[in-house]
């Protein structure tokens, strides 16, 4: 019986979708997360030549780091979208801040990923904010591959890294490559899959791809090394007392995000990149499906469908325009579609879709399950927003957090009143910072929230370069937030008549309750039920 068009078109989906591989990175701060991130867009030949955050004086920054305030301060504090092919496979990387005052950012963005690639300093272990990131990730049952990187420094032995990453994330921790020597003596690394040892040469301040010679006997590669004798013994039985981890390893546990297959290398000196990406495409799992908001799995050959993960205003300095990232769930993504905003009704004609490198901007002309595009928001696009073309369908799979830090600003120059509402109206749809009305407030004032306090230098940096304008800071001494139903009369009510709590509404007329002490929150949760108190709100 001979295939139908929709038949034809539902394997092409699912086999385009099998092609895609959609990850983002997590790690704490120094980790080398954005050394690692440039390393593989060289490997994967989407680039020529790395950048680094430290090379200043050729003025060639990552190709992450884009926006003017990463630059200057050689951090960063906005998760970026990254695409490259290799050996038929599509990479979709996504880059996160490593600093837990933009985790709110990090978190979002791992939604959109299908496996998380977890960087960790040989020297360090498992630092706080990765134990954070990785604990969403086990969470959702997201596999967790990690790269233990820096090796060409001091640090722990690679057993003990092992036991670090077991004991400090409940996970079993499986080798998938050894590095050959220590600190100054790293060389090279042994492929535990493929059974080969990897001797290196160092490129020119690693911006080229390293020299590599393969050798498939370990003995005859030790031979051409420049460890001692003794060392070569140590790292022989290392080998045969690992060697068969990886064969073994659980693959279900790998799946649910309870096994993590190990790499070690050097994402600066190119050491171990070739062996990782080598593997990566097999363990790295192709897009899955989500489940909707009735909790029904949405399958990938479903009429187009997808999310908006992330809103980004101003990529373009000479345009006043407003990116949104969508991940595509379901459906072939073609340009000129016509989809319809699931929290609106409202149709949106998609003409001028982009894939992107950093704020590089390239025509999109279809897409697939897993992949990435950056649309112009036509104004009602929200983080959260689902988008679908045939078949309505909704997404509830990203919360937006309440704030723990406040700050009240206002312009010191009283003539850009409308410049100061529209500028942090913008931010605030971004998810870089929540905005309210201040509590008795005059009209030159707004109340910032965020989940950490470097955002509010985010918002001052950038409502100082986008808008021009100048911002005024005072503290509020709030202890936390909370939203409420939009019906919630009865409970604002009763909340008025604690001293302790001040109502106030977001931007988009959203209500919002100040508490001023944990006592107070304790009080108002037993007083109108904690159930009406929402630590987070959905599109």
């Amino acid at each position: 019986m001979p295939e139908t068009d929709t038949t034809v078109q539902d394997n092409q989906i699912l086999e385009e979708a099998k092609k895609r591989r959609t990850f983002a990175i997590i790690s704490h701060p120094d980790a080398g997360k954005t050394t690692l991130t440039e390393k593989l867009l060289l490997y994967g030949g989407a680039i020529h030549e790395a950048g680094s955050i430290r090379q200043r004086k050729a003025a060639r920054y990552a190709a992450s780091d884009w926006m003017a305030i990463e630059k200057e301060r050689g951090i960063s504090v906005t998760s970026s979208v990254l695409r490259f092919e290799k050996d038929g496979i599509k990479y979709n990387l996504l880059d996160t801040p490593g600093h837990k005052d933009f985790s709110e950012d990090t978190l979002r963005t791992l939604v959109a990923a299908d496996s998380g690639l977890m960087v960790i300093d040989v020297a360090k272990g498992v630092e706080e904010q990765t134990e954070k990131l990785f604990e969403v990730c086990k969470l959702r049952q997201v596999p967790v591959i990690t790269f233990v990187n820096k090796c060409d420094r001091p640090g722990m032995d690679p057993l003990e890294v092992l036991s670090n990453v077991e004991n400090r994330l409940g996970i079993e921790a499986i080798p998938a490559s050894w590095p050959v020597g220590y600190g100054r003596k790293f060389q090279g690394i042994y492929d535990l899959i493929g059974k080969e040892l990897h001797l290196y040469r160092k490129s020119k301040h690693g911006a080229q791809k390293a020299e590599t010679e393969v050798f498939s006997s370990l003995e005859e590669g030790l031979a051409e090394s420049t460890l001692s004798e003794p060392e070569k013994e140590d790292l022989t039985e290392e080998i045969l007392l690992i060697e068969d981890m990886f064969e073994n390893m659980d693959r279900e546990g790998f799946k649910k995000g309870e096994v993590s297959p190990v790499f070690f290398g050097s994402a600066l000196n190119n050491f171990g990149l070739d062996v990782f990406l080598k593997y990566f495409q097999d363990l790295a799992p192709s897009p899955q499906p989500y489940n909707d908001s009735e909790e029904h799995e949405h399958n990938l050959n479903e009429p187009f469908s997808g999310f908006v993960f992330k809103l980004q205003a101003n990529m373009n300095p000479d345009h006043r325009d407003c990116a949104a990232f969508v991940r595509i769930t379901s459906g072939k993504f073609e340009r000129g579609l016509e989809a319809t905003h699931a929290g609106t009704g409202k149709k949106v004609r998609m003409s001028t879709p982009h894939t992107l490198m950093g704020d590089e901007r390239n025509i999109m002309e279809e897409a697939y399950p897993g992949d990435i595009v950056s649309l112009f928001s036509p104004g009602f696009f929200r983080i959260g927003s689902t988008l679908y073309s045939d078949n309505p369908v909704k997404f509830n799979v990203i919360p937006l957090f309440t704030p723990e830090h406040f700050m009240k600003v206002s312009t010191k120059d009283p003539f850009k009143r409308k410049q100061l509402r529209e500028g942090l109206k913008q931010l605030s749809e971004e998810g870089v910072v929540h905005v309210f009305e201040v509590p008795q407030g005059v009209g030159n004032e707004l109340l910032l929230g965020t989940v950490g306090v470097l955002q509010f230098d985010v918002v001052t940096h950038r409502m100082s370069a986008e808008y021009g304008v100048e911002l005024h800071q005072q503290p509020v001494s709030y202890h936390a937030a909370r939203w409420l139903p939009n019906e919630s009369e009865d409970i604002i009510k009763k909340l008025e008549n604690n001293y302790s709590t001040h109502i106030t509404k977001d931007m988009e007329g959203n209500p919002i309750v100040l508490f001023e002490s944990g006592y107070a929150l304790n009080q108002a949760e037993e007083k109108v039920g904690a159930e009406n108190l929402f630590k987070y709100k959905q599109d």
